[in-house]
């Protein structure tokens, strides 16, 4: 990870799955958004470290309850050190630029809210249903959008999407047992035969019996 690469206007990137269970995150910044960035690292694991001369009821309470520590004063370089991703949640661009320039200099991941020019990496929006995740994103262009498609794939991917992960885990688990190559099972039949309207109407295991067969 350098300075080099595409313009900081025009983000490209590698879409990817950060495991920050257990790992130093630092978040710079303690509003609304701030406490949204918090949330979403401590649901993953994230051992949280959050730096602003101010913080909001959001923070303050998890700080009070020792689900992340405060240091109550403005963002110094070395706050970085040890860190293995920061996010900065400020309206102050310098501030900004300064996380982003720290974590270049100790290849640190930053993510800046709402500032791509100042991110190694930008969020996206995601939906989760048990072991499915859809990420959306705009290559930090438009926030909004990716949040709001983000809410269309929700209301299409339904619950019954992880009955339906769990028998073509179980499935493959099967398969791989038997010592057959689950490259070769033709799973796209098999999701086109009808087995999730088999789930939606509550006869999983009739769905089973499908999947099975379809394998």
């Amino acid at each position: 990870m350098t300075g080099a690469g595409p313009p900081r206007s025009a983000l490209s990137g590698y879409p990817a799955n950060l495991v920050v269970a257990g790992r130093a995150c630092l978040v710079v910044g303690g509003g609304r958004i701030a406490a949204r960035k918090v949330a979403g690292l401590l649901d993953q694991g994230a051992l949280v470290t959050v730096v602003a001369p101010e913080a909001g009821d959001a923070v303050r309470t998890l700080a009070d309850e020792g689900r992340l520590d405060w240091v109550a004063r403005p963002f110094e370089l070395a706050d970085l050190d040890g860190m293995w991703l920061a996010v900065t949640a400020t309206d102050d661009p310098a501030v900004n630029r300064a996380v982003f320039e720290a974590g270049e200099a100790r290849r640190v991941w930053v993510n800046s809210a709402d500032d791509p020019c100042n991110c190694s990496l930008t969020l996206m929006s995601v939906v989760r249903r048990g072991d499915i995740v859809v990420a959306i994103g705009t290559n930090g262009r438009s926030p909004a959008l990716s949040a709001y498609l983000a809410e269309r794939v929700r209301d299409d991917v339904g619950p019954e999407y992880e009955s339906l992960l769990e028998l073509l885990a179980e499935a493959r688990g099967e398969l791989q047992s038997a010592g057959r190559a689950t490259e070769g099972a033709d799973w796209r039949a098999a999701l086109d035969s009808g087995i999730l309207d088999l789930i939606r109407a509550g006869r999983v295991s009739e769905a089973r019996e499908l999947l099975r067969s379809c394998l």
